[in-house]
């Protein structure tokens, strides 16, 4: 995998050709960013920028009066080679909050490998209903200790406008929820995102991750997808890495709340 090209790849259709990632939600162009607008529960943010030292600080600027004007808190999603070098510290110095650091990961599914297996006693559940969606975000809200309500509400909303660009799958130990992952179809493009794979702390270490990671994987080969991309924490990097997937860059959260 040509990584260079794979993330020029990733930045032109997931984000200067973003599209909205749900219903009630928007992707607007203009003024050097590209932006989503989302209703309630919806992400709001900037997705992508083209900025320099002389505009950078006027744009962001005009990003805090848009989103404050609406009455929502929104994202900067800074990638680490985005430009200026310092857009980090003019975020901050502009009132957001940089949240923990990620890693951009991305495996063309083909070369991954893709054997990992369930404990014995586990299975899949996939959530297609709204008791499927309360198991999914149950498990999520123990799992990383956050209020899941916001997530509970746009999978129900992306299962019932288009139930074929997500993918949500919980394992059960019994009848007992233990973990949960969720895989995002980007239509239009070769890139399939894993997202919120998460495992309650009693089942840590069992390989059930892994499980997760490879069953959405099959499934987006399945459905025609050359990549799949994961946004890594320090925890899942190094398992992410021995199915296959490569590190490109950096991402980081820079929050603001009006």
């Amino acid at each position: 995998m040509d990584h260079a090209s794979v993330l020029a790849l990733h930045d032109r259709d997931l984000r200067e050709g973003a599209r909205p990632d749900g219903p009630g939600a928007r992707v607007e162009r203009g003024g050097g960013v590209v932006r989503q607008v989302a209703d309630g529960h919806g992400w709001n943010g900037v997705l992508w920028s083209d900025l320099d030292a002389a505009d950078a600080d006027a744009v962001i600027a005009e990003q805090v009066a848009f989103f404050t004007g609406l009455g929502r808190d929104f994202e900067w999603k800074l990638y680490g080679h985005d430009l200026p070098t310092d857009l980090g510290q003019r975020l901050t110095a502009a009132g957001f909050t940089p949240e923990p650091q990620e890693t951009l990961m991305v495996g063309e599914i083909n070369e991954l490998a893709l054997d990992a297996q369930l404990p014995d006693g586990v299975r899949l559940l996939a959530a297609t209903d709204p008791a499927g969606v309360d198991l999914v975000a149950d498990v999520h809200a123990k799992a990383f200790g956050t209020d899941s309500s916001r997530l509970r509400a746009r999978l129900l909303d992306q299962l019932a406008a288009d139930p074929y660009t997500v993918v949500a799958v919980v394992a059960l130990a019994g009848d007992e929820p233990v973990s949960a992952a969720r895989m995002e179809l980007v239509p239009g493009t070769r890139f399939a995102g894993l997202w919120g794979g998460g495992t309650v702390e009693a089942w840590r270490g069992r390989g059930i991750y892994r499980a997760l990671v490879a069953h959405r994987a099959r499934i987006a080969a399945d459905h025609g997808y050359r990549y799949v991309q994961v946004d890594a924490s320090d925890q899942s990097r190094p398992i992410l890495e021995r199915f296959g997937l490569a590190p490109l860059t950096t991402t980081t959260p820079y929050v603001y709340e009006p």
